[in-house]
């Protein structure tokens, strides 16, 4: 009996501990310093992809205690134009999406264009890129200096127009990039400042989900815009 003591706190002591560390020490490190984010679904098209993993700097804006929304530290609040990550207003779920209106804002669309405080967005004609889709249009969406893609699809289901709204204090409203083909805050509505737990940086590694699962070399260690 003695024996079977000794050989599973020799065991604990030698293996399971150090791993049990291990863990904790990385999972910290994920909850409150960085992580990432698998994405399955293409509302962020054409910016990113289905098959994208992307790294999630959740620094970018506070400091938060590990494996919880408690903010120790706040440096920043995030920006119209920023790609966050987000538990979804609706259900809970980790959410990729693009900031479009901040607090004070007053946010409108007209027929897919969007319009913050009263002056409409720039649209200029772009190529998809990475995302060659039949029938997709592609534009560039400039909003206060920021610019980045945006995908239009015809046919597709969509939410193209709003009645202006007023964004309140601690909310945010937030779209994905593929405008017919997202389910976002114009369906869920504001997306409170406790529910961002960090902002989306960079694609860190992509594979094609429909061609085997063969690497998307080129849009390893890619920046997002």
């Amino acid at each position: 009996m003695d024996k079977v003591k000794a050989r599973g706190r020799r065991f604990w002591d030698e293996w399971v501990r150090p791993l049990l560390i291990v863990a904790l020490v990385l999972g910290s490190f994920r909850s409150a310093f960085a992580d990432w984010n698998d994405v399955p679904t293409g509302s962020m098209k054409p910016t990113i992809l289905e098959g994208d993993r992307v790294f999630v700097n959740k620094l970018a804006y506070d400091l938060k205690v590990p494996f919880t929304l408690w903010r120790l530290a706040r440096w920043a609040d995030p920006e119209r134009g920023d790609i966050v990550v987000l538990f979804s207003p609706h259900d809970g779920k980790r959410l990729v999406k693009r900031i479009v209106g901040i607090p004070g804002d007053r946010l409108e669309m007209k027929e897919r264009r969007l319009y913050v405080n009263g002056r409409p967005a720039e649209y200029q004609p772009a190529d998809g890129a990475a995302t060659p889709i039949e029938g997709a249009e592609f534009l560039r969406e400039t909003v206060n200096g920021r610019t980045h893609l945006i995908m239009l699809t015809p046919g597709r289901p969509n939410f193209d127009s709003f009645e202006p709204v007023d964004i309140p204090a601690g909310k945010y409203f937030l779209v994905g990039d593929n405008r017919d083909n997202s389910f976002d805050s114009r369906f869920w509505g504001f997306a409170d400042r406790e529910s961002i737990v960090g902002e989306a940086t960079a694609v860190a590694l992509s594979v094609d989900l429909n061609n085997y699962w063969l690497p998307r070399w080129s849009r390893f260690f890619s920046r997002l815009e």
